[in-house]
């Protein structure tokens, strides 16, 4: 049975969707795949031998979720088929030569990430009109993502008259440590970056959130279902799922050169009107309607 070598830096449910991808291709896991799941809890520095022992092992695929590992699985092998669901361009990651003719051993998503910054930076001011100090959350083990978002937000916040500050953290311990910053900072909302790490730490961040109330932007839904005032980014789910779609065309021998990197068009807005009740926020009609999720 072909191995598939599963990296993620997110939350365990989404291998869900992944095998919703490779059943769409008739692979049934246990039954014509074996997939070995590798969930990295925001370790980034375990992925350079993580990848070696893939590619000694001679894996049949390497899907590979977020920057890091796609870019640790790039450098690892130019020979095992990579299919990897990324935030960024992975034509200046240097992944692909083209999105239409991706030319190499890897193939797969692309998820806006970057393109999210500005818009939910925006819907933060709409939801909290009043808030201008804003603290900016990025971690610092996955560069690419910093980059990206602080690339984007400057501008952004300029534009509606916001002020930022950004806080770095790695670890839960540096979670806690970033939200007693912004609280002595008198930090009036805070925006999270996308990082995987971070959606797996999604409980403790609602907590601080909520104990401090301090009004928070996250990239993805789950957030808000585990009680985060508003989130806006890109459909995960799907993505994974696609990075299943390929990854089974790869396992009946199509390669990833032929295969055009998939860029995600689907967005979703996300509210918690019962967190927005607790900061005392009144939420517009408007907003309410723009949503794709709102939780009461």
């Amino acid at each position: 049975m072909p191995i598939v070598g599963f990296v993620s830096s997110g939350s365990t449910e989404r291998a869900a969707a992944f095998r919703k991808g490779l059943n769409e291709t008739g692979y049934v896991e246990g039954q014509n795949v074996t997939v070995e799941y590798h969930w990295l809890e925001g370790q980034y520095d375990r992925l350079p031998a993580l990848m070696a022992d893939l590619v000694r092992r001679r894996v049949a695929v390497i899907a590979a979720f977020a920057n890091p590992p796609a870019l640790a699985a790039k450098a690892a092998t130019t020979i095992i088929p990579i299919v990897f669901g990324v935030g960024q361009d992975p034509v200046r990651m240097g992944l692909v030569a083209s999105l239409a003719r991706p030319g190499g051993n890897a193939t797969g998503v692309n998820f806006f990430n970057q393109e999210a910054v500005a818009k939910r930076l925006g819907l933060l001011h709409d939801l909290v009109p009043k808030a201008v100090r804003i603290a900016v959350l990025v971690n610092p083990a996955n560069p690419s993502a910093i980059e990206a978002t602080l690339q984007e937000i400057p501008e952004a916040a300029r534009s509606l008259g916001l002020q930022i500050a950004v806080l770095k953290a790695s670890t839960s311990r540096e979670i806690e440590a970033a939200f007693s910053t912004l609280v002595l900072d008198r930090a009036d909302a805070l925006f999270v970056a996308p990082d995987g790490f971070f959606v797996g730490r999604r409980v403790q961040f609602v907590t601080l959130a909520a104990h401090n109330r301090v009004p928070a932007a996250y990239t993805q839904r789950e957030f808000v279902q585990a009680g985060g005032l508003m989130s806006y980014g890109t459909d995960i789910p799907d993505m994974y799922r696609q990075v299943g779609v390929y990854t089974g065309q790869i396992l009946k021998g199509v390669k990833p050169a032929d295969l055009p990197v998939v860029q995600s068009t689907k967005f979703e807005f996300a509210i918690n009107m019962q967190t927005a009740r607790a900061l005392g926020l009144e939420v517009p009609n408007s907003l309410q309607l723009l949503a794709e999720e709102v939780i009461e």
